[in-house]
């Protein structure tokens, strides 16, 4: 099965859990990364890998428009359900690839993503598609956790998110995230970073498959046991599995003409 396929299959079981998730769906959490574009905002907007649409709703108050764009066709039905219930007509609906967007160079004047690089096997593609699909001086705000910038730690944190989400690649160092965006044509104009504490239980329901993620409690428990932090300060006391979750939000422009 290509990665692809991965993807549409994971996050269709999970189109309803996802955007449901406390630690996705906390208030404010949206408003934080329309709030990072600045004036791009009230433009003409790209919500790329929108999910259950929690961007969408957020930029459909200020834009001109949003384009709301996905893979998977299960949640851009929960995006559109939900721009619906709030009264947006200015959100449309784009499926496909966000390696290949089927849009002209510069057709926004921002751009936004939220928790997808880490699902990419090369995440330079998309945000070199963003870049093309921007116009010059457009500004993006990309929101995804991180990993440990120690490669053996690294690896561990994605290996625990590879078993419970298989459509999970590679959480991303800073550094790496950093010079991707670089890479892109991108520069950076701001950048803000937090930590979301997670117990294993909420974070296992979003993948809602509770075979797949009881053997991996079984194996992060073991971990934790043993001291293994894994980059994400593991715990368990008195039963409890936690973890740190950490997050990078950037604002970049686009450079060039």
């Amino acid at each position: 099965m290509d990665h692809h396929a991965i993807i549409r299959e994971e996050f269709a079981r999970q189109a309803e859990t996802f955007g449901q998730a406390p630690a996705v769906a906390k208030k404010g959490e949206a408003e934080r990364v329309v709030e990072a574009l600045g004036e791009a905002r009230r433009g003409r907007v790209l919500d790329l890998a929108c999910g259950p649409g929690l961007l969408a709703e957020a930029l459909g108050r200020d834009a001109r428009e949003v384009v709301a764009f996905d893979l998977t066709p299960e949640m851009l039905d929960q995006a559109r359900a939900r721009c619906e219930r709030a009264g947006l007509t200015n959100v449309r609906f784009r499926q496909g690839r966000a390696e290949a967007l089927p849009f002209a160079d510069g057709e926004f004047d921002g751009a936004v993503t939220r928790l997808s690089l880490h699902h990419f096997p090369d995440p330079g593609l998309p945000l070199r598609e963003m870049a093309r699909v921007l116009r010059p001086g457009g500004t993006a705000a990309v929101a995804d956790l991180v990993a440990s910038e120690d490669p053996e730690e690294a690896a561990l944190h994605n290996a625990l998110e590879n078993l419970r989400d298989p459509s999970h690649t590679r959480a991303l160092p800073r550094s790496e995230l950093l010079a991707l965006h670089r890479q892109a044509g991108f520069e950076l104009l701001a950048e803000t970073g937090w930590e979301t504490l997670r117990e294993f239980g909420e974070w296992a329901e979003i993948a809602n498959s509770p075979a797949r993620t009881s053997s991996v409690r079984a194996v992060m428990e073991a971990l934790a046991r043993r001291g293994a932090r894994a980059g994400i300060d593991l715990r368990l006391e008195g039963g409890r599995l936690t973890f740190l979750h950490r997050w990078v939000l950037l604002t970049v422009q686009k450079t060039g003409r």
